[in-house]
């Protein structure tokens, strides 16, 4: 029986190997292709305990007892694609003079890393291929193909950052390059139009007039305004979701790209050139209304709340073990020595000494020095300020 097995098992890597090569030699080539996976009678499935929200597992074992992960099920469970990924380096937290800048740092599984396109310079409408799991990064990302005919070969495939809800079959576009003519019609992107569109008119009877500018804008947003469109700020409606905020027109989205992290479109200057955009951690800051953002939320809102289960986990992700400074001796922490639990009544502090746990060691934004952070309008939340929301 063991015999006929193996038989069998070499029978079908015979196959697949010839199915391959007579692909290949034809000129044959499938970047992204959608395979049903058949996990029916698969270990995982018989020991876990699905919910509506996370994952957990029977608790046959102290490393899965803890053990909760998000449940995905939209995601793609083959690989990426090999051509959009390059070969991570690790340098265990050292920089160029083999210093460790980054403690707690090193081993973890070989990953690739994926190549997503944070500028998404290409116009046009973009098909959403699947949803893929990135292991660098705490969001989801998606693979988007390409509708023009003109592009050819890999140059048609690319990573983007997932928003929440975006799934195979949808379509995102880019308007960075502005929005092209004839979109909406009786609309030019023109510094004119918009003015013309902001300005009511009253007539005689004091009644607000709506002009064609206006409703052409309108149209423009129901177009634009969707999950995984980058569009221009001076075009985004204040107060819509936003992710991936740019800081140069033509650079890449820097701000907002954790899993769950949102921003938020404030307001537009009147007459200016900025607008006020409200970050994750509640600061307010000034933005060039020429830069770009994606619509949405940003994919994985859960994975904050996952437990990792036991130790093993966290040296997979390259984390290495953190030490108390109480528990180390009195030459390596400020906070080591003595007989007992004690750190000998000092204030908390780093392990080179610095003050700890509401000691500030800068003044950012206005209150800062001169020019310091002139584009923030409102700084984060802290103290008092904080708990009280």
């Amino acid at each position: 029986m063991f015999a006929t097995q193996c038989s069998r098992t070499l029978l079908r890597s015979c196959l697949r190997v010839q199915k391959t090569s007579v692909l290949s030699t034809l000129g044959f080539r499938n970047y992204a292709t959608e395979v049903p996976l058949d996990t029916s009678t698969s270990v995982s499935q018989s020991l876990s305990r699905t919910s509506t929200l996370f994952k957990t597992y029977k608790p046959i074992t102290p490393g899965i007892r803890h053990l909760r992960r998000p449940l995905n099920v939209h995601l793609w469970e083959g690989r990426p694609i090999r051509e959009l990924t390059v070969a991570l380096r690790k340098k265990g937290g050292r920089n160029n003079s083999g210093k460790i800048t980054i403690r707690h740092r090193g081993g973890g599984h070989r990953r690739r890393i994926r190549l997503v396109d944070f500028v998404r310079k290409e116009p046009g409408p973009h098909d959403v291929v699947r949803i893929e799991y990135d292991p660098n990064r705490s969001a989801h990302i998606a693979l988007i193909k390409n509708r023009d005919p003109s592009v050819e070969g890999i140059k048609k495939w690319s990573y983007i950052l997932a928003p929440e809800g975006l799934r195979a079959g949808h379509v995102v576009e880019s308007f960075k390059q502005g929005i092209p003519d004839g979109l909406v019609p009786g609309y030019t992107d023109s510094k004119e139009e918009r003015v013309k569109a902001a300005t009511k008119t009253v007539n005689a009877d004091g009644v607000v007039e709506t002009s064609s500018a206006s409703l052409a804008v309108g149209v423009l947003r129901s177009l634009t305004i969707k999950p995984g469109n980058v569009v221009p700020l001076r075009l985004i409606p204040p107060g819509t979701i936003i992710n991936s905020v740019a800081l140069q027109p033509e650079g890449r989205g820097i701000l907002v790209r954790s899993a769950g992290s949102f921003g938020q479109v404030v307001s537009h200057e009147e007459g200016g050139k900025y607008t006020h955009v409200k970050l994750q951690s509640g600061e307010i800051r000034k933005v060039l209304q020429e830069c770009c953002a994606t619509i949405g939320k940003v994919s994985n809102p859960l994975w904050k709340s996952r437990s990792l289960g036991k130790a093993g986990r966290s040296r997979w992700l390259g984390r290495r073990p953190k030490v108390r400074g109480m528990a180390m001796n009195r030459c390596d922490h400020p906070h080591g020595g003595g007989r007992g639990k004690s750190k000998g009544n000092k204030h908390p502090r780093s392990i080179w000494g610095w003050n700890t746990k509401g000691k500030r060691t800068r003044k950012p934004g206005p209150k800062g020095p001169k020019n310091s952070n002139k584009m923030v309008v409102h700084e984060r939340p802290r103290g008092k300020e904080k708990r009280a929301n």
